[in-house]
């Protein structure tokens, strides 16, 4: 490998990595949105300091988690079938981690309704997001 590739080459790491990162924060960010209008509440962008306060804990259990468990990794990040596998094993470990900081920051308890469409519209949201970005790696590799 040239030298002007080996130089590149963790940048363009970095790179994918903010990029998911960022994905990754906005995907949720969609999930409090569409909840929060969902139940009547305000969700546009003039409300967005109130959807960050909505998705705050799965964004903190999400990211405290990702990391841990290879969401980021070059390795998963091009391949389509690992992302899915990896985005669907760190939802499934963050996902009580967020409901939990939620239940924890609104003093009450989560109903199994709610635990339930949030797993299910958080993974589906997380795999089309990050399923798309692996095409997109995977076609450019």
């Amino acid at each position: 490998m040239a030298l002007h590739e080996q130089t590149h080459q963790p940048l363009a790491a970095g790179r994918r990595t903010v990029l998911l990162v960022i994905g990754d924060a906005l995907a949720l960010l969609i999930f409090a949105a569409i909840g929060r209008a969902s139940h009547g509440e305000e969700a546009g962008l003039t409300a967005l300091a109130q959807v960050a306060e909505t998705a705050a804990p799965f964004i903190i259990g999400w990211f405290a988690v990702a990391p841990l468990i290879g969401a980021y990794r070059a390795d998963v990040a091009g391949a389509p079938p690992r992302m899915l596998a990896r985005t669907a094993l760190t939802w499934l470990i963050a996902w009580p981690v967020g409901l939990g900081l939620r239940a924890l920051i609104r003093q009450t308890t989560i109903p199994v309704s709610f635990a339930l469409v949030t797993f299910i519209a958080v993974l589906t949201i997380m795999s089309l997001w990050r399923g798309v970005f692996a095409l997109i790696a995977a076609r450019r590799s």
